[in-house]
């Protein structure tokens, strides 16, 4: 029986062994709570058919919890300095691949073609480095991966702001981007005290459905997305403020007023407070009438 990685005896002798010292610039936090990394890996309901995909293994615990329940395993690590440890630790495990890449800069696509199964069940399964959180989330879900779930442990503010409900002082451009992608929910919040080194800020397990389809139907998407960003460009300021501000060279503020008024939606809202059904009828209409006065 294999010695799990996660203790913290064993992740120190790990370290000390390979004189590994701790990068703040890849926010590296290793976790070390076994019962943390079996509850990551059950809120992905992972079987023995199950591939999984990695990001920032570190020296392999979550990876390591990972491959006792599914088939495949591909982790991908940026640190050269880890993969001669994840060899090591990893070597129990012949169904995992580690790739040396910045997951950023690789083609996901390809790497899910080659390495598992056509129709595979495929789940995301990571501790996210959190300088880089947002923009590999938006990668994982804006390049349509054939990813059933995602869950990854993350900032627990991050995470707050990705499952947020309209309304609410966490919810913004982020929430809409992820939730029309996919059902958002947090799961469990984790201390910082099971990590090494702590963060200065606890962490929350996010976990990501896919949608087959979005919730609602755009007739520009890169549109959309963009009046949602101005929209919340201010907090504090009016719908109506924000969206004049964003659409000043084509309409001026009488006619976004008339506009906003036409769609049932108080000029005088703020962004918090709108649907993404709401925004999806604001995006369709501008977009209609920007692209009639041209």
């Amino acid at each position: 029986m294999h010695k799990d990685i996660a203790t913290p005896k064993r992740t120190k002798e790990i370290l000390e062994k390979y004189g590994f010292s701790f990068k703040k610039s890849l926010g590296q936090n290793f976790l070390i709570d076994p019962n943390i990394l079996n509850n990551i890996v059950k809120a992905a309901d992972l079987t023995g058919e199950s591939g999984v995909i990695e990001i920032g293994p570190g020296i392999g615990a979550l990876t390591e919890q990972s491959a006792k329940t599914a088939e495949r395993v591909l982790a991908f690590e940026i640190d050269q300095r880890l993969i001669p440890i994840l060899k090591e630790t990893l070597a129990p495990y012949p169904q995992v691949k580690v790739v040396n890449e910045d997951v950023l800069k690789a083609d996901l696509h390809k790497e899910i073609g080659q390495f598992f199964s056509e129709g595979q069940d495929v789940a995301v399964v990571a501790n996210l480095p959190y300088y880089v959180t947002t923009p590999i989330l938006m990668k994982l879900l804006e390049e349509k991966l054939p990813v059933r779930v995602i869950v990854v442990m993350l900032q627990k503010e991050v995470a707050e702001r990705i499952a947020a409900e309209p309304g609410s002082k966490s919810y913004g451009s982020l929430s809409i981007a992820a939730q029309y992608y996919a059902e958002a929910e947090t799961v469990f919040t984790v201390p910082k005290t099971v990590f090494v080194p702590q963060p200065n800020v606890d962490s929350a397990i996010l976990r990501l459905t896919r949608r087959t389809k979005p919730p609602v139907d755009v007739s520009d998407e890169t549109f959309f997305f963009k009046l949602v960003q101005a929209a919340f460009v201010q907090r504090r300021k009016t719908l109506l403020n924000n969206l004049s501000k964003f659409l000043k060279d084509e309409l001026d503020k009488h006619t976004v007023q008339a506009a906003l008024e036409s769609l049932d939606i108080e000029p005088k809202r703020r962004a918090e407070s709108l649907s993404i059904k709401e925004f999806a009828s604001l995006a369709n209409h501008f977009n209609k009438r920007l692209n009639t006065n041209i």
